[in-house]
């Protein structure tokens, strides 16, 4: 997820256009950022004995900081409090393996140069040790970030965002280098591509960001690392992506998905002409009196099927596939027994998909806005913190076993 979900289209467009508008008043150089390379350590594998397969085998729940470290405009910019230590203990104790925290960093860099804040960095590593700290797995990616990179995944664009993604991963890399195993990087979140010629470009930016990471030795020589499909679509994927990029270790790599099928139940906020909301999802849950809101696609078969393929172009191959968001909006205004049903169909869609997920050999991840109200996800109440969504919570983890 790239924006919270009642204004992601509008925001990412009117985002996109102040990035572009910036890029051109600064000119910045078409290639030409410092080496932030300086200081490159010998390969070290203590702590980094897991390859991806060992470490996707001990995870079966993650759970997502949506909506905070990623925000435009600071941590509390889209209504969320600061990461706490006693909310990722809480994460733990609720039954979670593993943590997704999603970055924004361009907002925090020299326009002209790539250099990241070190007040920046220093914050994204106090969060990533509250998680070690908790024994939990951690994915720490560039999120959408404005869109620098997933919405100009094209030629033109190439040259200038191979740079920026090897800048700014360099610096990232080196100032977590230190973590063991637990940590993983993540390339970036829903790049936007749709043909085989885009395609080829994204390969240029995962592969600009593995060789970052890798020359800066140390850990980062053998950790693990994510790349994303185009879209982080199932079915893009599936039709476009011909192979895991090069690496110089093997067994090292994961894959990355979302999942918001059916998107008319997950995250649609108004009927429209080619089509209505869905409220209710999942056999046993549909209304008898709100017919025009029941589903009439995307349910359980439909859920099956995406994740088969999905299983027989990655995971039957040994590459452990990371289905790095998932999750649906409460639709909190409906009211009586229209909102009843539509919570047990919640609860129902998230414990079907973590348990499908899990038995295709993938690694959900909740996608969590922190929010409680006006279609929110929040699992957790993140002020005080204190569980919100018990039903939700018991869902996904039954859904995967536990």
């Amino acid at each position: 997820m790239n924006t919270p979900i009642v204004i992601r289209q509008s925001f990412r467009t009117l985002l996109s256009s102040v990035l572009l508008l910036s890029l051109m008043a600064h000119g910045l150089p078409a290639a030409g950022y410092p080496d932030y390379n300086s200081n490159p350590l010998p390969a070290d594998r203590s702590g980094m004995e897991s390859n991806a397969r060992e470490i996707a085998a001990r995870i079966q729940s993650g759970w997502n900081i949506g909506n905070t470290l990623e925000a435009i405009g600071g941590e509390t910019a889209w209504g969320n409090p600061k990461v706490s230590p006693e909310l990722i203990s809480l994460v733990k104790q609720s039954g979670f393996d593993a943590v997704r925290i999603p970055v924004s960093w361009n907002q925090y860099a020299d326009p002209e140069t790539a250099e990241i804040n070190a007040s920046w960095l220093n914050r994204i590593k106090e969060v990533v040790q509250y998680c070690i700290d908790e024994d939990i797995y951690v994915i720490l990616n560039i999120h959408w970030d404005g869109g620098w990179l997933e919405e100009h995944v094209d030629e033109s664009h190439r040259e200038q965002t191979v740079a920026r993604q090897r800048a700014y991963w360099q610096q990232i890399a080196t100032h977590l280098r230190d973590f063991g195993d637990r940590l993983m990087f993540a390339s970036a979140n829903e790049p936007n591509v749709d043909t085989k010629a885009q395609m080829k470009v994204l390969y240029a930016y995962h592969q600009a960001f593995i060789d970052a990471v890798r020359e800066t030795g140390g850990k980062n020589a053998y950790r693990v690392l994510v790349v994303q499909g185009p879209g982080t679509d199932i079915e893009k994927t599936v039709k476009l992506w011909k192979g895991m990029p090069n690496d110089t270790v093997p067994d090292r790599l994961m894959m990355e998905l979302h999942f918001y099928t059916p998107y008319n139940f997950t995250l649609m906020t108004e009927d429209a002409d080619w089509g209505n909301q869905f409220f209710y999802w999942g056999d046993g849950f549909h209304s008898t009196t709100d017919r025009s809101h029941n589903p009439t696609w995307g349910e359980e078969a439909a859920v099956e099927q995406l994740f088969q393929q999905v299983r027989k172009q990655f995971t039957d191959r040994g590459i452990p596939v990371l289905l790095g968001e998932f999750g649906a909006m409460r639709r909190s205004n409906l009211e009586g027994d229209a909102y009843r049903r539509h919570l047990a169909s919640r609860v129902y869609y998230l414990g079907f998909v973590a348990n499908r997920a899990r038995a295709h050999g993938l690694l959900p991840f909740y996608w969590d806005t922190g929010g409680l109200d006006n279609n929110g996800s929040g699992i957790f109440d993140r002020r005080k913190p204190a569980v919100y969504d018990a039903p939700a919570l018991k869902a996904l983890q039954v859904g995967v076993g536990k």
